[in-house]
């Protein structure tokens, strides 16, 4: 057994609220994670969930959780010097090269991992395209860890126009697909929002990169729960991170994922 596949046990650092909902929690470990990868996040007698790593910049890990679930509440919780078992990192990653122009979408607290992309892209002179949507103003994140990063320039949007554009992110990314010359499209967040972004990107020729997010048990390839429909491919190894163009052979991108059991969960039930 490969000693990512083995949980670590390790206190919080630090613990910092982004918004009301969303926590960053530090650990003092670095795990070689990579943009895009994820680990897989146990916490004893509840629940281990795979959770985006947010940075890792050598010395210390950062994991950006969304208190939305059993699990991701009771990690809410939690203080400084509470344990947690973390193993990974596990799945593919964003890769930019030197000098790339990017724009980077993040739906909600998936912008949380493109954060991570942009502070690597930022050291190797990529100019940025960031662009952020949200609920309202006060369900924006990392704005200010953003705003430090060099070369980056912010976009936001909100769907109730009190910060930003008014309206999608989806739209933001074509006005600056109109205004700037792009490499990459890199994006995270509600599957549908991604879906979208792929369909943008496809039309104006630029290669786009999802994270595709699906229930999964062991991270590393073994129990199958993270297949996707028609074509098995395992999420947890073929991902998180894959080219648009294969993400949108599945039957379920954009439309559904799979529970704890297997059971189809719609993203607009009908």
């Amino acid at each position: 057994m490969n000693k990512e596949q083995l949980p670590i046990v390790v206190p919080i650092a630090k613990i910092e609220d982004e918004n009301e909902i969303v926590k960053n929690f530090y650990f003092d470990i670095s795990i070689g994670a990579k943009p895009g990868q994820f680990v897989m996040l146990w916490m004893p007698g509840v629940d281990e969930k795979p959770i985006s790593v947010a940075l890792d910049d050598g010395k210390q890990l950062v994991l950006t959780i969304c208190s939305r679930g059993k699990a991701t509440q009771e990690m809410a919780k939690m203080k400084v010097g509470d344990k947690l078992g973390i193993r990974g990192p596990f799945g593919t990653h964003f890769l930019t090269n030197e000098g790339e122009t990017l724009a980077l979408v993040g739906g909600g607290y998936g912008a949380a991992p493109l954060y991570f992309v942009a502070y690597e892209a930022a050291k190797q002179g990529c100019k940025i395209e960031f662009i952020e949507g949200a609920r309202s103003e006060k369900h924006l994140v990392y704005m200010e860890k953003l705003k430090a990063l060099e070369n980056t320039n912010i976009h936001i949007s909100t769907d109730d126009g009190s910060v930003g554009h008014k309206g999608y992110n989806t739209e933001v990314l074509k006005k600056v697909l109109e205004d700037t010359k792009v490499d990459k499209i890199m994006t995270c967040g509600p599957e549908i929002m991604m879906q979208k972004v792929g369909e943008i990107g496809e039309e104006a020729g630029v290669n786009t990169f999802v994270s595709i997010e699906r229930y999964m048990k062991c991270g590393f390839g073994v129990c199958g729960q993270c297949v996707v429909d028609p074509l098995g491919i395992r999420t947890c190894v073929s991902g998180p991170v894959m080219n648009y163009k294969v993400a949108k052979m599945f039957d379920d991108f954009g439309q559904y994922h799979r529970d704890s059991v297997g059971k189809k969960e719609y993203f607009n039930p009908k």
